[in-house]
């Protein structure tokens, strides 16, 4: 008999919503089959069973919120039966709900250990211990398996003390690699002390004089690490104004020459591109901090913001140092729809080098946006409109859009923040270098 746990689908992961079942006690499920839909603060993937077995008994209801990373949502008598003896397991997998199931992670470059955005393996897939054990399997997290192999830290040589012995990541924590045994783990520092939250009607708002719409897993998440991000990486701001008249003309021409192949670019389409060169062009501002030191990475991973219903999520253009407007152009409206539609997969939207936030489509100015760990720095984009300006000490008028960035101090100081800058600025203002 297996019990069969919530996975984590990210490495942050502690919590997600039991959505939908796809089966019912009775049912007898094979590997690959889509036993339930999990959602989870971004978005909706499917559990795929990994042994056969029939469904003995289900234990956390569809629709239920809140449910803990390797709590038992099921069981399943397996090739044991209904031997109390045999160890108890998580037979699952997890996949997108587009249907396409994950086989292997996307490994990230330019990481330092712990990845906190690397993308999530196969969830809760028993794995065989180095050291031979008896048994042959040992039953650990997804994201300790990663982390141990990580650190080079031999499983089998860890006590297990999540739900029937499975291996969860508070075992990791002093084990050196090839250790015998884990050192024991040390107490979790108290939390710092935060003003407490007042409730509406502390503060003078009666009952009843609003609607009030419920946290959900993504709003907690984006309001938690937002918190995080504002208080533990100093950040600031540069601000930088260019013209984009000539990227206006180009890209005029540009979606004229691809109008039979139905792609049309767009200027956070050239901006992204522009962003990503000049981040070739100035490594040192494509970095994270982390504890061991600054992370250089080796390509220009872009996250692009894309509002969606109830929070935000961030899309990734991989590699975009390396692909054409079209190529970025097609790449983006395809990420963009499926995060509307929460069918992203995690590795889509996990472990960008650098974020583009751009509200000039409702008009805005200006803005600086908060640093989405573990990135270095974001580029907030306003409105392109046409200004005053003075050309050859001649008053003229240009199309200008105002260009934040935000940058994490402990990487990019304000000197690499404005030689990237310098190196994004000539790019937008004269696109055709983009397309040399």
């Amino acid at each position: 008999m297996t019990d069969i746990l919530m996975p984590a689908l990210s490495p942050t992961m502690e919590e997600g919503v039991l959505a939908k079942w796809h089966v019912k006690v009775g049912d007898v499920v094979k590997a690959g089959d889509v036993i339930a839909e999990i959602e989870t603060d971004k978005a909706t993937m499917e559990v795929e069973a990994v042994d056969e077995g029939e469904v003995l008994e289900i234990l956390v209801a569809e629709g239920s919120e809140g449910v803990k990373v390797n709590t038992p949502i099921a069981r399943v008598a397996g090739e044991e039966g209904a031997s109390a003896k045999a160890p108890p397991s998580s037979p699952a997998t997890v996949s997108p709900p587009s249907g396409g199931r994950q086989d292997a992670e996307r490994p990230e470059e330019g990481k330092s250990a712990p990845a906190p955005n690397t993308p999530p393996s196969a969830a809760s897939q028993p794995v065989s211990a180095k050291g031979g054990d008896k048994g042959g399997r040992l039953f650990a997290s997804p994201l300790a398996r990663r982390l141990a192999a990580q650190a080079n830290i031999d499983l089998s040589t860890i006590k297990g003390t999540g739900p029937h012995g499975r291996i969860v990541k508070r075992d990791l924590e002093g084990a050196t690699a090839g250790s015998a045994k884990p050192a024991a783990a040390t107490p979790a520092a108290a939390p710092a002390a935060t003003r407490p939250v007042q409730s509406l009607a502390q503060m003078g708002i009666p009952d009843g004089s609003y609607d009030l719409i419920p946290l959900d897993g993504m709003r907690k998440a984006i309001a938690r690490r937002m918190v995080d991000s504002i208080q533990q990486v100093p950040h600031f701001p540069l601000f930088i104004d260019v013209e984009i008249d000539a990227l206006l003309a180009a890209r005029a021409r540009v979606n004229a020459l691809l109008e039979k192949s139905g792609v049309k670019v767009s200027v956070n389409d050239f901006v992204i591109k522009a962003a990503a060169m000049a981040l070739k062009a100035v490594p040192e501002a494509n970095a994270s901090y982390t504890p061991e030191g600054i992370a250089l990475h080796h390509n220009a991973d872009i996250a692009m913001a894309v509002a969606i219903d109830g929070g935000l999520i961030t899309p990734i253009i991989r590699k975009a140092e390396t692909k054409s407007l079209s190529q970025i152009a097609t790449e983006s409206k395809d990420l963009a729809k499926r995060a509307r539609e929460r069918k992203l997969k995690p590795e889509e939207f996990q472990g960008g080098t650098f974020s583009v936030s751009n509200l000039g489509m409702f008009g805005i100015k200006s803005f600086s946006s908060i640093i989405n760990e573990p990135q270095g720095a974001i580029m907030s984009v306003g409105a392109g409109e046409q200004r005053p300006v003075v050309k050859n000490g001649q008053l003229a008028v240009a199309t200008v859009m105002t260009v934040t960035v935000t940058c994490d101090h402990r990487v990019v100081d304000g000197a690499t923040g404005a030689r990237f800058l310098q190196a994004f600025k000539p790019l937008i203002e004269d696109p055709v270098t983009m397309l040399a």
